[in-house]
């Protein structure tokens, strides 16, 4: 007799088929590269391989819930989550892979990809994960590639530096992790995911109290590991200077794809979602604050903290790289608004989950910051660089069509209405405000310190844009920039406004909000799952 364990590991293999494809495709590139270097080729070569993964996870079996005890034994679950997960990744490859066309010498462009194609899967994995080894396994699978990804278009001194301390401090990063995994391990027995939240949803009053403190050390410690790939304050500080440091399409993904893995690892490794055959006990309610009944709080003062500081010190910033590092880590701590109030969002009848939030505004920020980077790639050539803000003078009059875009992008990012960056911003503070219960008045007041430092980030912006419009430039700008990368901006321009309104802006809603993704209804402890 078949034992039920043995056919969900069975079907595991064929809901990997996607990665499974990446993987493939990047070991062809790898290999290929080394006889061939052509970046055409190996480009068009590593965007028919997103594709055909992307056709693959389209005809995958259809995902089920997992009956009875089965959650507890898959290291893996394809929920909406997943899904959700893996369709941005692909999606934001497919850009990437664009961007950096023309931005890497042909000898590294077979290898470029392939790294970048074995990110992509990890990051589909992190979706994926339910336990904590194999999360792990899918980060690491995420961070080592970048490595090498950071450090093969340019070969100067400063991108050395940028890659040694990416490395040196994501090693650091992942320890902490680790340390932290092993205080979740410890606590539960097990290192599935599912199993840890039902232990600690299960456990008494007073075997809560008893386990609290050591808790509440792996609450802090997997969030300062993860806080590293979203670039929370305290754990930004690397963020400006390997951006500056490494190529502007090096750039582009430190700024994207990290904060999709570590903002996706956030939601499973703390329980804001919770898979269907973990029940919760009807007097905990809340999802997210298994570990501890202080994580709400944790992310409270990491989102306030986190966007102030990314604001404040944007104003300072000439350098656009590091305008844009600064500026990702002031949305990140927008995202962070989401997080701290999806706890008690999870019990309320508010219109949006800080989980949906999160999940609109991750792809709300990758549209925008990609598409500031596609300018950058485009415009700047060794002759004419564009490095800094005064180097987008007088485009208005050289590239009056790229202005325009660039000025949608700016008003994007500010929360213009009729963008993407708007609708992103409204579902997070309107979460906030929805908070209801005894220190409800914490989110309101989290909700008006994000407004504040969304004016103040309208200010560096704006410059932005009154620089292009409002100076004349000593050198006009002539290039008009590689086909990829105008393809590119176009892309992320048109999915700035058409992602920000019906019937766009409802097919992110619709997949960030199915049922697969909500919590389960709380349910007595023991009871079977309906």
């Amino acid at each position: 007799m078949t034992h039920p364990y043995e056919v969900q590991l069975a079907d595991l293999f064929r809901h990997l088929v996607p990665e499974a494809v990446l993987i493939v495709f990047a070991c062809a590139l790898f290999i290929g590269g080394l006889y061939k270097a052509d970046r055409r080729l190996w480009g068009g070569v590593a965007l028919g391989g997103l594709a055909i993964a992307f056709l693959t996870l389209l005809i995958a079996p259809a995902s089920q819930n997992l009956a009875g005890n089965a959650v507890f034994g898959v290291p893996l679950l394809f929920d909406q989550l997943a899904n959700v997960t893996r369709v941005l990744a692909l999606a934001t490859g497919a850009i990437f892979i664009l961007l950096a066309w023309d931005d890497l010498p042909e000898k590294q462009a077979a290898d470029h990809h392939a790294c970048l194609l074995v990110i992509i899967a990890g990051v589909g994995l992190v979706g994926c994960s339910n336990d904590l080894v194999a999360l792990l396994l899918a980060l690491e699978l995420v961070s080592i590639p970048t490595y090498v990804l950071l450090y093969l278009p340019r070969h100067d001194d400063n991108a050395q530096e940028a890659a040694i301390k990416y490395f040196l401090l994501s090693v650091f990063s992942s320890a902490i992790l680790l340390f932290g995994f092993s205080y979740l391990f410890g606590l539960t027995g097990t290192t599935n995911i599912a199993g840890s939240l039902q232990v600690l949803y299960g456990a008494s009053v007073d075997e809560a109290k008893s386990v609290s403190g050591l808790a509440q050390i792996a609450m802090l410690t997997i969030a300062a590991g993860l806080g590293f790939r979203i670039t929370a304050v305290p754990f930004h500080f690397y963020a400006p200077d390997v951006m500056q440091g490494t190529s502007t399409s090096g750039a582009a993904f430190l700024s994207f794809v990290p904060k999709i893995a570590g903002f996706i690892a956030i939601v499973r490794v703390f329980g804001f979602v919770v898979p269907a055959g973990v029940a919760t006990p009807i007097e905990r309610t809340l999802v997210g604050i298994g570990l501890s009944d202080q994580v709400p709080t944790l992310f409270w003062f990491l989102a306030a903290l986190t966007m102030t500081v990314g604001n404040i010190l944007a104003l300072l910033q000439d350098n656009l790289k590091r305008l844009l590092a600064y500026s990702g880590i002031a949305h990140a701590g927008y995202m962070l608004i989401a997080l701290a109030a999806a706890p008690y969002l999870s019990s309320s009848e508010s219109a949006t989950s800080g989980v949906t939030a999160l999940l609109f505004y991750l792809v709300a920020y990758g549209c925008m910051t990609l598409g500031v980077f596609a300018v950058i790639l485009m415009l700047h050539r060794p002759e004419r660089p564009v490095e800094t803000v005064d180097d987008l003078a007088g485009l208005s009059i050289s590239h009056p069509g790229v202005a325009l875009m660039v000025t949608v992008l700016m008003l994007s990012l500010i929360g213009f209405p009729l963008t993407i960056g708007f609708t992103g911003k409204f579902l997070v503070f309107f979460g906030a405000v929805s908070v209801q219960g005894p220190i409800a008045w914490l989110y309101p007041t989290l909700a008006i310190i994000g407004v504040l430092n969304a004016a103040i980030g309208a200010w560096y912006y704006l410059r932005i844009i009154a620089v292009m419009y409002l100076r004349s430039a000593v050198k006009p700008i002539e290039t008009t920039g590689p086909l990829p990368s105008r393809t590119a901006l176009i892309v992320c321009v048109v999915l700035t406004v058409l992602l920000a309104v019906p019937p766009g802006a409802g097919w992110i809603m619709t997949a960030a909000a199915q049922k697969a993704l909500r919590p389960t209804q709380p349910a007595a402890m023991n009871q079977p799952q309906p």
